[in-house]
């Protein structure tokens, strides 16, 4: 380890040779599976599954991310060294030796990259480029690297004009802890930071010594409205990178694009591409230094929005997909009456109008999640203030814009942002804003139905680079839509998603709880968009950043097809936990509480606390990371453990959950064989090709036992009536070799005739693979099964359902007949290879 007050000297980004093209570009993975990599699940670990992962039909691993984070990290998304491998998880030896032995398997590596930040860390020398920049100012050839507003803060004393960069690290306000500050030779040491001080001051008094640094040591506190560095959201820890620099981004991805032309990656993964100033530009950079290699995007798509045709990727990560697999798989009108029960339970009276109507509470929820954020106290407070400096500086060099007070300038921002319906737009100073892009901003501007004034235009121009060029009208249009990207991220998914909980596996990375349910002809529609425009983007299910994993939507999806049951059940589930102070406190804890027991069943009374802890963290109405209402928090972890010390009620859950899972077993294997077979390329999560109830971070980036799992897939070749976790990891296996012995052809709707035809969705993929799913299983049984519904195969020779084996004729068959055994089917055309 670099020691403390001699930190190694990093190489100035000047000196960073040149990026050289990869010779052969990456072709396209059948399927992935995403491997958490972590202290304890090292690329050792990872090698040592290689042989199961083959065998399990995969042809691409997914690496979570591998360059140096902070010691210990579970995750990797806090890097301190782009310039090694993570000695944690085995260093460089350890990822080839990976590749090697998965070139052996005939499997391929992608890597996940992390372009947008590197950590602040403690000790800061961790983070050689920040710890320079701490101790040089910006003369630093490192200050290029990190996005900071130097003209926020003045500097020291010597050079006020300078600035300096705002460190939220204390635990109280400075005079408070003054005490804890510790010179020791050439650094400042606080617990566990060690800081630099810049050279010549370290004998000074200690009021003035601080005065002198390029850094201010600052209340944790006031990073909310006075931070000058941007971060990943909310994260002080997470300090942003300025990769649109060339030299930046040579720097930063040089080991990554090494390993890339000697074989040992083929493909990338990028990590949230909007906190980029340029994502296009960017994607471009990454095509040029590889090739072309196969590269995906953490691209949130909201509602019917579609990712930029000119970005040079294979497409998504897949959110866009998961949504659109669950929404097949939700009933509409049943999650409508859900909303209506909801809000009963919440009130005691029955909903104020029609559930699914516009105004939808969820609408209002992310609409206020976003407010919340902006507001003068709100997280991203400063964020807003940097643009407000930016426009008040316009105002000032430019007479045509002079004379917008600094709150009507703040106040019209807010509104922007509180209104734009996407993460961002996707301005690139010079070219003119898509057409998309500036729709939404015109629609943010009109959606509080408020007129608008020439403050809110003069902004809404400047957001959309309409106000001519200059260094800070682009610099305010690039901010903005970063900005925009914090908000929406924060504002709905880490906020409103937590405050409206009717249905909990709608409120899920990309989703819209507003619009539940999605018509089979409307997911054909999306398919064939999917196989015409990105035929190769990833599709997901579950990831490390799903706020519950398939398995666990699946079942909460069944509740949306027995509102009032489900009601009734909870107001009963209520009542025998006893009328405790968490129930006094807030009814929207039981219900979320309840649904979260039935997604995770069985779970443990600590995986539960964390769960709605971190909710009722993250909807910040009643406690918060940064205001904890202890007596709150205390209140629901005393819910739980009452609810598990209740021999009366958990009897009744367990019963509750064994109900369902005929028809969570129906939406499991449906999810999963239609996340296999749509158009797209598949990305498994670790552990879910058997059923998988996590529940959000960390919960679900729980290390996998995969030894076990390649047991049970020698086990049987076959599935297993009643075992779920046979059935579920046979029809993986099953789906997954098909994919890499043929090509799936063109996506073509197959539609059932009789009484039952809306519960089945079937498709075939080119004229020799046919999937078939059940959907909304309950209303099916309710309705009496299939009563002679059919589905017309088509004819050119008989069918093989493979994951039965059983032959099947074309020409009209029986659905009940084709899904006598299972809920789904796989059929291949016989004779065809």
């Amino acid at each position: 380890m670099t020691n403390a007050a001699e930190p190694a000297q990093p190489r100035p980004a000047a000196a960073v040779p040149a990026l050289a093209p990869a010779a052969v570009p990456t072709s396209v993975p059948t399927a992935s599976y995403r491997l958490q990599l972590q202290p304890g699940f090292t690329l050792r670990d990872a090698t040592a599954a290689v042989p199961y992962l083959a065998a399990l039909g995969v042809s691409h691993l997914h690496l979570s991310p591998l360059l140096e984070p902070v010691p210990g990290s579970a995750h990797g998304y806090d890097t301190v060294d782009h310039g090694r491998i993570a000695e944690q998880l085995g260093g460089e030896p350890a990822l080839r030796a990976l590749a090697a032995e998965a070139h052996r398997h005939g499997l391929r590596l992608l890597a996940d990259v992390v372009p947008n930040h590197m950590a602040v860390p403690a000790p800061e020398h961790l983070n050689r480029p920040l710890w320079q920049v701490l101790r040089d100012g910006p003369d630093s050839p490192y200050a290029r690297w990190f996005d900071i507003d130097w003209q926020a803060l003045p500097g020291p004393p010597d050079a006020p004009e300078r600035g300096r960069v705002l460190l939220p690290l204390l635990g109280d306000r400075l005079g408070a802890v003054l005490d804890q500050l510790v010179v020791d030779g050439d650094t400042l040491r606080y617990h566990d930071h060690v800081l630099p001080l810049r050279p010549g001051t370290e004998r000074l008094p200690l009021p003035e010594l601080l005065a002198r640094q390029w850094y201010r040591p600052a209340w944790w506190r006031l990073a909310r409205t006075e931070l000058n560095y941007r971060r990943f959201f909310t994260v002080n820890e997470l300090i942003a990178v300025r990769v649109e620099d060339p030299e930046v981004f040579e720097a930063t991805h040089g080991v990554l694009l090494r390993l890339h032309r000697a074989g040992v990656l083929d493909g990338f993964r990028i990590d949230h591409p909007d906190g980029l100033a340029d994502p296009r530009g960017y994607l471009e950079r990454l095509a040029e230094a590889t090739g072309g290699a196969y590269t995906v995007v953490e691209k949130i798509l909201t509602g019917e929005e579609r990712l930029p045709a000119d970005w040079p990727c294979a497409g998504t990560t897949g959110y866009d997909a998961l949504h659109r697999i669950d929404g097949v798989l939700t009933d509409h009108a049943g999650a409508c009456r859900l909303a209506g029960a909801y809000e009963a339970f919440l009130t005691g009276a029955g909903p104020a109008g029609e559930p699914c109507a516009d105004p939808h509470p969820a609408q209002a929820a992310a609409r206020q999640g976003r407010a919340d954020m902006t507001g003068p106290e709100g997280e991203l407070a400063a964020e807003v203030e940097r643009l407000v400096r930016l426009a008040v500086r316009l105002g000032a060099t430019e007479p045509a814009h002079a004379d917008h007070p600094p709150g009507r300038l703040r106040a019209a921002l807010r509104r922007l942002l509180t209104g734009y319906p996407a993460y961002r737009p996707y301005v690139r100073p010079g070219e003119p804003l898509p057409e998309a892009s500036s729709r939404q901003l015109h629609e943010a501007l009109a959606s509080d139905g408020e007129p608008t004034d020439a403050t809110d235009r003069f902004v809404a121009g400047l957001a959309e680079g309409a106000l001519g060029r200059g260094p800070e009208q682009d610099e305010f249009a690039v901010r903005f839509a970063q900005t925009a990207a914090a908000v929406a991220a924060k504002g709905v998914e880490d906020t409103a998603f937590y405050r409206w909980n009717a249905l909990l596996s709608l409120n899920e990375v990309g989703g819209e709880p507003a619009r539940p349910g999605l018509r089979p002809e409307d997911f054909h529609a999306w398919c064939h968009y999917v196989e015409r425009h990105w035929p190769h983007t990833m599709t997901v299910l579950s990831t490390h950043d799903t706020k519950r994993s398939a398995d666990a939507r699946a079942r909460l999806a069944v509740l949306a097809e027995q509102p009032e049951a489900w009601a009734a059940e909870a107001a009963a589930w209520s009542t025998a936990a006893g009328s405790g102070p968490a129930a006094r406190f807030d009814p929207d804890s039981d219900w979320l509480l309840w649904q979260t027991l039935v997604a995770a069943w069985p779970a443990t009374p600590e995986r539960l606390i964390a769960a709605v802890l971190k909710a009722a963290r993250e909807a910040k109405v009643h406690t918060s990371w940064t205001t904890q209402n202890v007596r709150f928090e205390r209140a629901l972890a005393d819910r739980v453990h009452a609810v598990f010390g209740n021999p009366g009620l958990l009897p009744r859950i367990e019963g509750y959950v064994a109900a369902l899972a005929p028809y969570a077993r129906s939406n499991t294997l449906a999810a999963a064989l239609l996340h296999l077979t749509v158009p797209g390329v598949p990305d498994l999560y670790q552990g879910s090709e058997e059923p998988l109830y996590t529940l959000v971070d960390p919960d679900n980036r729980r290390a996998v036992d995969l030894g076990a799992l390649a047991v049970r897939l020698t086990d049987s070749p076959v599935a297993r009536a009643g075992d779920l976790a046979r059935e579920k990891l046979h029809l993986t296996t099953t789906a997954l070799h098909l994919r890499r012995t043929r090509p799936l052809g063109a996506h073509r709707p197959l539609t059932a005739v009789g009484p039952a035809a809306g519960h089945l969705l079937a498709f075939g993929r080119g004229p020799d693979v046919l999937t078939a799913v059940t959907r909304l299983p309950y209303g099916l049984a309710r309705e009496g099964g299939w009563r002679g519904t059919e589905l017309h195969l088509p004819d050119g020779g008989g069918w093989t359902d493979e994951l039965t084996g059983r032959p099947v004729p074309s020409g009209p068959v029986l659905v009940k007949d084709l899904l006598a055994d299972l809920p789904v089917a796989l059929l291949t055309r016989r004779g065809r290879a």
